[in-house]
């Protein structure tokens, strides 16, 4: 038998993913997000993506953003990733996600606005 907790026993909290062109940009809507408690954690990964985009299929090296968050901060992070954004359609992806108490505890902790802002 399994010691993980019943599924019952996770809270919700969400993931907002987007893409970027280089990893400044990338670096930059994280930190943006996290600095401002939007998000409690954001990721950064290099990925290959493949589109069709002016009826051309492409292939090009992108970069992914994963922000972890609260539901009561997802519309504020969205704002701010569509201004902060170089691309003219970026995606904007957020997708409910179900993670141990413990964990949930420390992301709203996190986003809580009385938290101070960081700067780097």
């Amino acid at each position: 038998m399994s010691s993980s907790p019943a599924l019952g026993a996770l809270a919700d909290l969400s993931v907002v993913t987007t893409t970027v062109a280089d990893e400044a940009d990338a670096t930059r809507l994280a930190q943006l997000a996290v600095q401002q408690h939007l998000a409690a954690c954001a990721q950064v990964e290099a990925i290959t993506s493949h589109y069709v985009w002016d009826g051309a299929l492409h292939a090009d090296r992108e970069w992914r953003v994963l922000a972890k968050t609260i539901s009561a901060r997802v519309p504020a992070l969205l704002e701010q990733w569509q201004e902060a954004h170089p691309y003219s359609l970026p995606q904007l992806v957020v997708q409910p996600v179900q993670a141990s108490p413990a964990y949930a505890a420390w992301v709203h902790e996190a986003v809580a606005p009385s938290a101070p802002v960081l700067r780097c």
